[in-house]
Formats: C-alpha cells, structure tokens, sequence
C-alpha cells in the first residue's frame, strides 16, 4: 500500500494529506441550518445528531469534489465523527467510501491500540474485510490507520499482519506534535545509553517495518510531528526505510522550513498533514473574499499554496 500511496505523492507532485476534521465550529452555518429545515428533520431517534452527520458529509463531498485532483490522500479524524453518535460514524464511513471513489487514498486517523483480540478487532474493522466464520465484509475500510503503540508489540502486531493480508498501512504514534508529548515521549528509558523513549519506540517500528516492507519502503509508518524537527532528523536517521505522516503544519505552528529533516535525500519519505488550515481556510483573512458559500474554492486555494509552499522539500 505505501508504494501505492508514493505513487499518487509523485503524480500530484504533492506530499500532502488534507485532514477531513469537521469540528462544528468549521462546518457553514448555511449547511447546517439547511439540514435543520429539512421536512422529516425530527423524525429520527437523534435528529440533531441525524442533521449535523447530513451537514457533514454534504461539507466533505464538496471539500473532497474541490481538492482531489491536487492532493493524494485524506485523513478523517474519526473522533470528529464519533461526537454525533451513530449518525456521526455514517459520516464517517461515507466519507471514507466517497473519497476513494474519487481515487483518494485514505488515512484513518483513529488512534487504536490494545491487546490480542481486540487490537485484531480494530484492525479488521478499519483495514480490509471483518471476518465472522465463514463471513468477510468491509466495515470501515480504510487504506491506512494510525496506531497508539503505548502497550507494545500486542498491540501493533495485529495491524502488520492486516497491512500483509489486506495490502494496507499504518502510522504509529512516535514523536507527536502536541506540546504534552513530551511528557512521556521524551523520557529517558533505563537502557543505560540516555537515550529518550521516542527513539526506543522508533526502534520497534522500523523492526515492526521490517516485516511489511513494500518496495523501498514500509507499509508501516511513524506519525512524528512538524513542531519537532530537530527530533525528525534524529528519527530520520532511525527510520531510514519508514513513512512519516507529518502533523503540525501550518496552524499548529510548523513551517516548510521545518519540514527538511522529515524527508529523505530522494525528495520522499514524508507526507504532511493539514487539517483546519484547509477545510477552515474560509475563516481565515486570507481567504476571506470566498465567503462562507464558497468554502470548497477556498480550500482548493489553500491546498495550492501548500503546494507551493512545499516545492523546496519535494523533487
């Protein structure tokens, strides 16, 4: 799967990742107030919760419409999705269907990781087909997941072998690019070389790595943040043959300058992820000649003048 993902990177001559975060506060008000009238509106067992899932997937299917010929692949936050309850996860999983439909590649931002059979649970519902006896049937069916690694090699191991089975991926967490991680990421682990937890977890991911390699690179990832760079050379050192899913530009604060230590010497090796700085770019100054009406054209906007803004990394 990475190599199908490195593909449509170097078509688009674009190592971006828009991500599909439909907070409330970014979703247009018009949209909204429009589901809210629908006749029927109240008919449901959570019709405010029915209305906001409607005013979400009409919000992506216009993003999706407006930037897929730029960018190759999105990422649903699913935590987004999960506020409104069922109705919530149809969005979700309609955002999932509809972006790959327009030959997106799709990056489930869930965050899972637990032990044995639940890990594999979690796998089989967002990687490929869930399997009950003799049945098989996708459920969420994204083409990659991100992966807490906090309780080890139980944990993951289930995700590697779906990305072998189902020709999937993964990003695991190893150095994120909120301001708390520290707290625990940048521990010194009792090995008796001071060296910090991040790396240690970098250690694992690249032997994790080692056993779905996909060309010259791994089906599985690190997700390591923009807001870090100089802990993005030390990890790009560690993880020579892994993908990075780079958080943190652009409204949490990181640069294209500070993406270079993310990438490799081939102009690959990284994508970047920006999220409200896209699908919110109509509340931004910048934009704001596109009004609410026209989010979808500010967010193409956006999305070119991350391109631009990225050309010094990519070649």
């Amino acid at each position: 799967m990475i190599r199908n993902l490195i593909r449509e990177i170097q078509k688009k001559e674009a190592p971006i990742v828009v991500g599909l975060d439909p907070a409330a506060k970014l979703i247009p008000q018009h949209l909204i107030e429009e589901e809210f009238e629908k006749e029927g509106c109240g008919s449901g067992e959570d019709p405010a919760a029915e209305a906001f899932s409607r005013a979400i997937i009409r919000f992506n299917e216009r993003l999706i419409d407006s930037i897929h010929d730029l960018v190759p692949a999105v990422k649903p936050q699913i935590a987004m999705y999960e506020q409104f309850g069922i109705p919530g996860l149809y969005a979700y999983r309609h955002t999932v269907e509809y972006a790959r439909k327009k030959g997106l590649i799709v990056i489930a931002d869930i965050k899972r990781g637990d032990i044995g059979s639940t890990s594999e649970a979690y796998a089989m519902a967002h990687l490929g087909k869930s399997r009950a006896k003799e049945y098989s049937f996708p459920a969420f069916d994204a083409d990659f997941a991100t992966v807490n690694p906090y309780l080890g090699s139980d944990g993951v191991m289930p995700f590697v072998e779906a990305c072998n089975r189902e020709d999937r991926g993964i990003f695991v967490l190893v150095k994120t690019s909120n301001p708390s991680s520290g707290e625990f990421q940048d521990r010194p682990v009792s090995d008796g070389n001071g060296r910090l937890l991040y790396e240690l977890v970098a250690d694992k991911v690249r032997e994790w790595g080692e056993l779905s390699m996909d060309g010259d690179y791994s089906n599985v990832g690190a997700v390591t943040g923009a807001t870090y760079p100089e802990q993005g050379r030390i990890l790009r050192k560690l993880m020579p043959k892994t993908y990075f899913l780079v958080p943190g530009y652009g409204a949490q604060g990181g640069t294209a300058k500070d993406l270079a230590p993310f990438f490799n010497e081939d102009g690959l090796g990284a994508i970047v992820n920006s999220s409200r700085g896209i699908i919110g770019a109509y509340r931004q100054e910048a934009y704001a000649s596109y009004g609410e009406e026209r989010f979808d054209e500010a967010a193409r906007e956006a999305v070119l003048r991350m391109r631009d803004d990225l050309k010094i990394l990519f070649r």
